[in-house]
């Protein structure tokens, strides 16, 4: 986590030191609507560095899809005020399923 959470680290010592081991940084950032107003559930936002920038790019990626004319569509319904279709043409999102206790250390519920 980027930030000590006294009910998952117990210690602060013990969250400084997983910060300073860990390649991977964790954070929850407000959910927006499409009209950028906060929501109420938060998504997990990730940083990288280290070795986990390797895995990343040579191993973890199994495939990447070019979005864009899916969101300048979105876009346009936006700016037309029609939210309904622009929630429609959005690519549908399901929670990742984590185990119990990397949801606990992340701090994820639900």
């Amino acid at each position: 986590m980027s930030h000590y959470e006294p009910d998952v680290h117990g210690r602060r010592e013990a969250w400084t030191e997983q910060k300073r081991a860990s390649p991977v940084r964790v954070q929850w950032d407000p959910e927006r609507d499409l009209n950028h107003r906060r929501m109420d559930h938060r998504s997990i936002q990730t940083g990288l560095g280290g070795e986990s920038v390797d895995r990343y790019v040579e191993d973890w990626i199994v495939s990447i899809t070019d979005v864009t004319p899916v969101m300048r569509k979105t876009a346009d319904l936006v700016a037309a005020g029609n939210l309904e279709a622009a929630g429609t043409a959005l690519p549908a999102e399901k929670p990742y399923p984590l185990p119990a206790h990397i949801a606990r250390v992340l701090g994820a519920t639900g």
